[in-house]
């Protein structure tokens, strides 16, 4: 089922838990030819189907600047109600982390906002993420809340930098600014610059300025993989940038990825969520 153009995710790519999963478009080298504004580009990315009843195994790894490593493994699950979605994860592995759970409801309802809850096993308790916490660091990782939702096409400002490539495959450079601050102090960045493959309207490189920081997150795609005609970012970069020191990265992997999954309603409420794995 596709999407309206009314919703546009934060980091764009990752879609599902963090949007990494993305639609092939049939007529990309049509609209690939045609005069695109930065607008329209953005509303191709935002209008893809990602595929429903999904579940898949994500392992996020978490490197220092000292290079030193935790590795945590992850069951995501995510499921299309109506124009909605929900998108539940649970940590498995280390002990320290297991049974924790990220539960999201992505509205597609512009008035309305998105809602976020996470369970700490270690206290018995979920803390539902206020909009003001969004931009604050998901699990020690490189990316915010913020980006596990989306946010409305309409809140920013594109325009079409240049057309160039990466890795040898072409690409629109495009600016992405906020045109509020409200929507700066949610998602916590300033501006970002987006690069979009021509050919199916994948986001596959991009760098984010975070507000109040002297910082930079660069955020790449390492591998991108066909799967039941969806596009899937298998192994995404985030690197977190202070000029050119090295502050922090995570490292994302997507594996066992199984679209059309018989999921219930059940599985993505807060009774489930604090059940652990």
């Amino acid at each position: 089922m596709s999407k309206p153009f009314t919703k546009l995710t934060v980091l764009t790519i990752l879609t599902v838990f963090f949007q990494t999963i993305l639609m092939f478009q049939p007529d990309a080298q049509i609209l690939m030819a045609a005069e695109l504004t930065a607008r329209q580009i953005m509303e191709q990315v935002d209008a893809r189907n990602n595929g429903d009843n999904v579940t898949m195994n994500t392992r996020m790894v978490l490197i220092d600047k000292k290079g030193e490593q935790r590795v945590h493994e992850i069951l995501s699950y995510k499921k299309d109600k109506g124009q909605d979605h929900m998108a539940l994860m649970m940590f498995v592995d280390p002990p320290g982390v297991k049974d924790v759970g990220f539960l999201t409801y992505d509205y597609e309802d512009q008035g309305k906002e998105d809602d976020q809850w996470l369970y700490m096993p270690a206290v018995h308790k979920t803390n539902r993420i206020a909009g003001g916490d969004k931009s604050s660091s998901f699990m020690g990782s490189d990316f915010n809340y913020s980006d596990m939702s989306s946010v409305d096409v309409d809140d920013y400002d594109y325009e079409l930098m240049e057309n160039t490539e990466v890795n040898g495959v072409p690409v629109w450079q495009i600016r992405s600014t906020p045109k509020t601050q409200d929507v700066i102090e949610k998602t916590g960045y300033t501006k970002s610059i987006l690069f979009v493959r021509k050919d199916n309207f994948v986001v596959i490189r991009s760098a984010l300025w975070v507000h109040k920081r002297s910082q930079i997150k660069y955020m790449e795609v390492k591998n991108l993989e066909l799967i039941d005609k969806i596009w899937v970012a298998t192994e995404i970069h985030m690197t977190t940038k202070k000029g050119q020191d090295l502050l922090h990265k995570t490292i994302l992997s997507q594996s066992n990825v199984k679209f059309d999954q018989n999921l219930s309603d059940d599985l993505f409420t807060l009774r489930r969520l604090e059940k652990g794995t």
